[in-house]
């Protein structure tokens, strides 16, 4: 075994194997349960960002755990083709060579996307190869391959047949950039600092007027009323009156309507129904005209000659001056609001009227929301089940279509007339052109120039992997489907799982996954997102060849619950690093001195206290971490084993095991040694979910060299022998003598080459049992020549004290002790005992805590109170010692 650990060389070997042999490749078997999980696929926009190491890191986690617990496991690996993020990348790339999509024409601007595809989709699949990921390489997918295809015009034509699917002018999200349709959920909102604007609208032949104020002066040029809360009685004689636009001289009512805030601005509002959503609904409701003032290059339209044109910031300025000098313009106040951006290029969005495709949602909705009210489907962490539910009760019908022309092409067709103009027959949803109008029997037909939506596509991901778009009740389906679980990131629930439940239930009538495991993102050591802009990115990839995949792996898992943002750090990743290599040299010690052992005992028989204690502690932490597995706590999984190994196994069972490994009695070396590779080969299981590469490596070493015999990940796990949980607690008093008699060494910077006789005036009779059984190791440890137990012994000349739960420890110094050092050693821990007075007897005091707590809780802090007041009176009696 190396001297060093070969991050690099070891992970290049068992990628390659695990790949070569299919290790993680999966067929269905009526004979063994499933557990299935599909990636959520990267958008092709380049590499992989610390966002996605952490998602599949997790994903991998947990299916390389349940392959131990013997399921046949599959997940499955894909790419997305990102639609409008993909094509925003492309088109920056051309813009950089002086040209864009138009110059090419769309065939030759999609072999440049296909290019791409190629080039960046192939990174990625080798950088989830590096990660380790354990998927099933020979089903790997992208949403725009010829199955997925297949899947996305069969979904299609199933919902536009069904009439759920139709084409209409309604109120939709714009990007003037991508110069595309949004869906509600593809807009992220964000606080920005602007105005609010008190407007006066002059009533017709009174004289009077009504003040409203508004954020968006530019769009008054398309208002087609005022609107006030009906039961606002300030303006209850105005309902109904006639008022004249400002600069437009147009007439329009004032109306009422239980949509409007009594408390924003004037509680009078502008209504533009063509450029707000709510003012469209109130529109709706009071028939009111729809007038479009901005087009989809968010420019002023419909407007007069001074204004035409103009872009919505030039506009906003012209007509905020022209109201000032009109007299319109009554004040301005600063005014901070939400502001929806696109949620790929961060343009703001605009809303407009639009000829679009939509999907109507709403059964689909009370579906989703009926299968996670009747426990088909859990969130992990409970919390994002109730927004969930909320969003999806109040979801709009979804746009479908998008104006860019990398996508899934929607599969609608026109019959045309010799010139190429559409005639008034209906469309037709078809796989391929048709033949032949059914309508009136012509057979010139154009094609929809949109594409969908590229979550659509995504939301047929858990059945379209599985090739349902060929065949809807293929054997992979019948077995593999639904999913057992969905790890992914909470900016994605509405985007993509809401959607993968709709279609679940409406394609297979079921959902596409019992449980989903929302994880949070990932920032920076101070809290923050992590973006170029910042300049605090951590790309994975650098981490990995810095540090090695499994510390990258170990440092996000630890850090990752359930649910919530996280932190991570180059200390995280130098952590992690470091345990790496704590497990490879503790590794190598057993091995090394267990060269000359043919045989390790099967039947695991425990001699001495330590051997217990060890044997207790790993059933406990071996219960723990399973627990933590099942319910993706993954961070406190890997917090337990770090814990387990490198403290209680590695400093303190290892240890406490050197002499019996130097004994010179085979049988006593063996048995010693057979515990060890026991509890060794068993945490290298628990720990190799989370580190899968130095895990094997050391695996197959100990499998005395056999040519890779058995696969880590294919074992079964180790039975959990039955721990004495009474050894613990002897273990306890071991500890806390050794503990404090070294912690008293290093303040007092005692050489440990240096021994040191010791007294121990005995407090506790059933802790000096333990004590004395156990005082080789108490020797070895804490570096002490001799110790002589005893009661009511005086304390000597030139000794040092330590107080433990049971003994009073003097520690015969000789010319070593400084006085002065001493007694403010001795300060320091009657401080820090005074301070468990406090802590204990507030416990003790609350009646709220007394009331809920295990009566074996009370007694453990009543014990530890009076622990603490024997330690102060025993440290006062020291410090007069030294008076």
């Amino acid at each position: 075994m190396e001297k060093v650990y070969n991050s690099k060389e070891v992970e290049k070997k068992w990628c390659k194997y695990w790949i070569e042999n299919k290790t993680f490749s999966a067929k269905s078997d009526e004979n063994r349960k499933p557990f299935t999980m599909f990636i959520p696929p990267a958008n092709i926009t380049g590499s992989l960002h610390m966002g996605h190491a952490l998602n599949v890191t997790l994903q991998d986690i947990i299916i390389r755990f349940k392959k131990l617990k013997g399921y046949n496991t599959l997940w499955v690996p894909g790419t997305d083709h990102g639609g409008i993020a993909t094509q925003n990348v492309v088109e920056k790339l051309l813009k950089k060579e002086g040209r864009t999509k138009h110059d090419l024409g769309r065939e030759k601007f999609l072999e440049k996307m296909q290019q791409w595809k190629t080039e960046t989709g192939g990174a990625i699949l080798d950088q989830l190869k590096k990660l380790g990921c354990g998927l099933d390489w020979d089903r790997l997918a992208f949403t725009m391959d010829e199955s997925r295809s297949k899947a996305v015009k069969k979904a299609f034509i199933k919902l536009f047949n069904k009439g759920l699917i139709y084409r209409g002018k309604r109120l939709v999200n714009w990007c003037s950039r991508c110069a595309t349709a949004l869906s509600d959920i593809e807009v992220e909102y964000e606080d920005e600092k602007s105005n609010l604007w008190y407007v006066k609208y002059p009533l017709r032949d009174c004289g009077e007027c009504i003040i409203i104020a508004t954020t968006r002066p530019e769009t008054m040029l398309g208002d087609t009323a005022v609107a006030v809360n009906p039961d606002d009685n300030r303006y209850a004689k105005l309902i109904g009156k006639t008022i004249k636009l400002p600069l437009v001289d147009r007439e329009i009512k004032i109306i009422s309507d239980y949509a409007i805030d009594k408390s924003f601005g004037t509680g009078a509002v502008k209504v533009t129904p063509a450029h707000d959503a709510i003012d469209n609904e109130i529109g709706k409701r009071n028939n009111l005209e729809t007038i479009e003032v901005i087009d989809t290059g968010g420019r002023m339209i419909n407007v007069q000659s001074k204004y035409l044109c103009l872009s919505v910031e030039e506009a906003r300025k012209k007509i905020v001056k022209d109201l000032e000098a009109s007299g319109f313009l009554i004040k301005t106040e600063d005014y901070a609001h939400s502001v929806g951006k696109c949620y790929r290029c961060s343009t703001k969005v605009e809303s407009l009227m639009s000829e679009q495709w939509f999907l109507n949602v709403k059964e689909m909705s009370e579906k989703a929301v009926e299968s996670i009210n009747d426990g088909r489907m859990s969130f992990y962490p409970q919390s994002w089940k109730k927004p969930y539910v909320l969003w999806l009760e109040n979801l709009r019908d979804w746009c479908l279509s998008r104006q860019i022309w990398w996508g899934h092409k929607i599969p609608v067709y026109y019959c045309v007339d010799e010139k190429g103009k559409k005639t008034n027959c209906k469309p037709i949803a078809s796989f391929d052109r048709p033949e032949v109008c059914s309508y009136c029997k012509g057979r010139n037909f154009i094609q929809d120039e949109d594409v969908l939506d590229t979550w659509f596509s995504s939301a047929l991901w858990p059945m379209s992997i599985f090739d349902w778009g060929e065949d809807e009740n293929n054997e992979d389906l019948r077995y593999f489907y639904p999913a057992s679980v969905l790890a992914t990131g909470h900016e994605i629930i509405y985007l993509w799982v809401a959607r993968m439940v709709q279609f679940g239930l409406e394609f297979m009538k079921d959902v596409p996954y019992s449980d989903v495991f929302i994880h949070g993102i990932v920032r920076d050591k101070n809290g923050k997102k992590m973006s170029k802009s910042l300049g605090n990115v951590v790309n994975p990839g650098d981490v990995m060849d810095k540090y090695g995949t499994d510390a990258l792996r170990f440092a996000l898992a630890q850090v990752a619950a359930p649910g919530r943002d996280m932190q991570i750090s180059e200390e995280s990743f130098l952590t992690a690093r470091n345990f790496a290599n704590k497990i490879w040299n503790a590794s190598r010690f057993i091995i090394i001195n267990s060269q000359d052992i043919d045989e390790f005992d099967k039947n695991i028989q425990t001699f001495e206290l330590a051997d217990e204690w060890i044997i207790a502690e790993f059933a406990a932490t071996a219960s723990k971490v399973k627990a933590d597995y099942e319910s993706y706590n993954i961070d406190s999984a890997a917090r337990e084993i770090y814990d387990f190994f490198w403290t209680k196994y590695c400093d303190w069972y290892i240890e406490l095991s050197k002499i019996r490994i130097m004994s010179a009695d085979l049988n006593v070396k063996k048995r010693v040694l057979s515990i060890l590779v026991y509890l060794l080969k068993s945490t290298l299981q628990l720990i190799s979910p989370v580190m899968p590469f130095i895990a094997e490596e050391i695996w197959q070493i100990l499998n005395k060299g056999e040519k890779y015999a058995g696969i880590i990940s294919e074992s079964s796990l180790a039975e959990v022998k039955d721990g004495n949980s009474g050894s613990i607690e002897k273990m306890k008093v071991l500890q806390d003598i050794i503990v404090k008699i070294r912690i008293l060494r290093s303040e007092m910077n005692i050489s440990p080459v240096i021994r040191i006789e010791a007294l121990f005036n005995v407090l506790d009779e059933r802790k000096e049992e333990v004590a004395k059984e156990n005082e080789i190791y108490i020797k070895q440890l804490a570096r002490i020549s001799s110790i002589r137990f005893g009661k009511n012994i005086a304390r000597p000349k030139n000794s040092a004290l330590v107080i433990t739960g049971g003994f009073e420890i003097f520690l015969l110094l000789g010319g070593l002790i400084d006085i002065e050092k001493e007694k403010a050693r001795l300060a320091k821990e009657i401080a820090l005992a005074k301070q468990e007075v406090g802590r204990t007897t507030l416990k003790l005091q609350n009646e709220g805590f007394m009331k809920r707590a295990a009566e074996s809780e009370i007694e453990e802090i009543k014990l530890r109170l009076n622990e603490a007041n024997v330690k102060i009176e025993k440290i006062n009696e020291s410090l007069k010692f030294w008076e």
